[in-house]
């Protein structure tokens, strides 16, 4: 799997094709969430992996700029690619990176009620913090500001 740094013409591609990425309702609101900023002015950290021309799977990263902590703000994978690895190959390398950057944690965060990424958070090995919700799942209140909880992922790397 050759894992290649994100061009605009892949950056077009996903942002076109969002809901074949995303199991979700809000396609509008994700692909307005998808800001260019992540490829122009991070686009040392924004990866794709393709199969021909085709984009089918992608992960957009930042390096913190107050620990030395990796962040993952997006992975997506297209649907008919799930189960192969993609996502898993996507992080292990956006690993790889951060610690060559000095990077010692990796963090992701995503919604509560988004079982397939809290899944696959999991089988990374990323842990879970917080208080446990009404359904058990460990949320910091807040995160995204009041009334808006997030699942924040954490992992040693």
């Amino acid at each position: 799997m050759k894992i290649t740094l994100c061009t605009k013409n892949d950056y077009d591609q996903i942002i076109t094709d969002m809901a074949d990425f995303w199991n979700s309702s809000h396609i509008d609101n994700l692909r307005k969430q998808h800001n260019p900023v992540y490829f122009y002015e991070f686009g040392n950290t924004a990866f794709v992996v393709k199969e021909n021309d085709k984009v089918i799977g992608y992960l957009f990263g930042l390096y913190s700029q107050t620990s030395p902590t990796a962040c993952v703000k997006f992975v997506g994978v297209r649907a008919s690619h799930r189960k192969r690895g993609v996502g898993r190959a996507l992080y292990e390398y956006f690993t790889m990176i951060a610690k060559d950057k000095g990077c010692v944690e990796l963090k992701a965060i995503t919604s509560q009620d988004n079982k397939i990424s809290i899944a696959f958070h999991r089988s990374l090995g990323m842990v879970l913090f917080g208080e446990p919700n009404e359904n058990g799942i460990p949320v910091i209140k807040d995160y995204a500001g009041p009334g808006s909880d997030r699942v924040v992922f954490r992992k040693d790397i």
